[in-house]
């Protein structure tokens, strides 16, 4: 007895065979085993590139934990100096720019952080406090983490959105595709068969009376 995900599957390949439009001859038979020929050569490409994406999200996935834990930590040191920030003149840094670059990993296009510029205004280190330039060194810190945190948490989406269409692929020629075109291969080298063996049985027939009206003569 077949479970419920077992029907799905054989339900999904029964529409697959319907969906196949084929002819009970040789030509469609070659046509068939050709496609059932380029999907079975593909398998194990693309099971290769699914296991290569799972590593790649499970990576992703381990930096964006190992960010987050890094950004908390600079935030308690943010927070240990939260009664100083009052002093702190925000207008003094900014980001001028972020920079980056495409990387392609298992064919998938991910964003890779090069580095992040800052401008910083010109001011005097003396008209300020001595705890300003650790400050200032705390801000970029912690702008750079969470930037850097924003491209490995996008990374990992892509890569996974990546992992589950190619998954869905594996699933369709595995469990359905090259199933459906196995089975009608199979009905049209059975019903080839059935056509040769009634040919080979008439041809029997007509020479067995041939012979039975040579010596009736």
């Amino acid at each position: 007895m077949i479970n419920f995900g077992q029907r799905i599957l054989v339900d999904h390949v029964e529409l697959f065979i319907m969906a196949i439009k084929f002819q009970y001859n040789k030509t469609s038979l070659q046509n068939l085993e050709k496609q059932l020929k380029i999907r079975v050569k593909a398998l194990p490409t693309i099971k290769s590139k699914e296991s290569a994406l799972r590593v790649e999200v499970k990576r992703a996935r381990d930096d964006v934990r190992r960010l987050d834990k890094l950004l908390e930590k600079k935030i308690r040191e943010y927070d240990n100096m939260v009664l100083l920030w009052g002093e702190f003149d925000t207008s003094l840094i900014r980001i001028e720019d972020v920079r980056m670059v495409v990387k392609k990993i298992a064919g998938v296009k991910t964003p890779v952080l090069k580095g992040v510029d800052f401008h910083i205004e010109k001011f005097s280190v003396f008209s300020k406090p001595n705890w300003f330039l650790d400050g200032m060194s705390l801000v970029k810190e912690l702008a750079t983490v969470g930037i850097e945190r924003e491209f490995y948490h996008q990374k990992m989406i892509l890569l996974e959105n990546a992992r589950k269409k190619t998954t869905q692929k594996v699933n369709l020629f595995e469990k359905v595709q090259i199933p459906g075109y196995e089975d009608a291969i199979r009905k049209i080298k059975r019903f080839m068969e059935d056509e040769e063996n009634l040919s080979k049985s008439a041809q029997k027939i007509v020479k067995s009376r041939q012979q039975e009206m040579e010596v009736a003569v």
